[in-house]
């Protein structure tokens, strides 16, 4: 009966330790409302870039891209320092103003779209599709499909860092010729 209870406890402390190393390594990002990116991307005092996460609740990719690619560290880090994150369904109900126009849901199908999502996406319904936008809210870049966390933070510093005011993708990537 001892040996049992000391083996129990020994497995709940070793169970203990590597909940807490999981935990460690998942990074909370937090993500905002449409409305409250908007809001402080447009006060002066701290600017940022916004970085919009179109997922659906149906996605596979982007539950993936949740955990592998923005619960990363580094990603998290960087991006959080960077940008003001923003998650969009891109199923959502609620109307979003953009620049001076309402953007609705529209029914379509089983299901539907949001035209901003639709907007952003420049047309391609592709899920996830990664948005990047200047401090002004000017699209930089729509990035579809799932990234990996080091690929993604490449393309991330690209944005965030103004790399692409002075280099192209391909000369930065490496992809050019």
């Amino acid at each position: 009966m001892i040996k049992s209870r000391t083996a129990i406890i020994r497995f709940i402390s070793l169970l203990s330790i590597a909940l807490v190393s999981v935990n460690t390594y998942a990074q909370k990002v937090e993500w905002l409302t449409w409305e409250e990116a908007t809001t402080l991307a447009m006060n002066e005092e701290n600017p940022k870039k916004v970085f919009v996460d179109i997922y659906t609740d149906w996605c596979g990719w982007c539950k993936k891209m949740d955990k592998d690619t923005f619960q990363n560290p580094e990603v998290a880090t960087y991006m959080s320092e960077n940008f003001y994150m923003v998650k969009l369904d891109g199923e959502g109900k609620d109307p979003i103003e953009y620049k001076g126009k309402t953007y609705k849901f529209v029914p379509s199908g089983r299901k539907g779209y949001h035209e901003f999502a639709a907007a952003l996406m420049q047309g391609r319904l592709s899920y996830p599709t990664t948005i990047f936008l200047d401090e002004e809210m000017n699209m930089l870049s729509p990035v579809p499909g799932y990234q990996k966390p080091k690929p993604f933070l490449n393309i991330a510093k690209y944005f965030g860092d103004d790399i692409y005011k002075e280099k192209d993708w391909q000369a930065y990537s490496g992809k050019g010729k």
